[in-house]
C-alpha cells in the first residue's frame, strides 16, 4: 500500500510542477489565482499521502497548516487584485 501512495504523491507533485509553470507564465490575475490554489491543494495532498505512507502523525499538521496559508494566499491575491484596479466612477 506504501508504494501506491508513494505514487499518488509523485503524481501529483507532477500536477504541482505544471501548476507552478501556470503560475509563473499566467496571463491574467484569475489564472494566477487559480494556479495558487492548485499549489496550495496540491501540496495539501502531497503531504497527507507522505504522511500515511510513512505512518507519520506529524505531517498531518504540516498539512493543515498549509491548508491555511493557501486560504489566505488567494485571500491575498484578491485583495493585491481589487487594490491595482482603479475605481469605477461611471455614475
Amino acid at each position: 500500500m506504501a508504494e501506491f501512495l508513494t505514487g499518488a504523491a509523485c503524481f501529483i507533485l507532477l500536477v504541482v510542477a505544471v501548476g507552478l509553470v501556470r503560475l509563473l507564465r499566467g496571463p491574467g490575475d484569475a489564472d494566477r489565482l487559480m494556479a495558487v490554489q492548485l499549489l496550495g491543494t496540491g501540496s495539501i495532498a502531497l503531504v497527507l499521502l507522505t504522511g500515511v505512507a510513512t505512518a507519520s502523525p506529524a505531517l498531518i499538521d504540516v498539512a493543515l497548516t498549509l491548508a491555511l496559508l493557501a486560504a489566505f494566499a488567494g485571500v491575498a491575491l484578491v485583495r493585491a487584485s481589487t487594490a491595482r484596479r482603479p475605481p469605477d466612477n461611471s455614475q
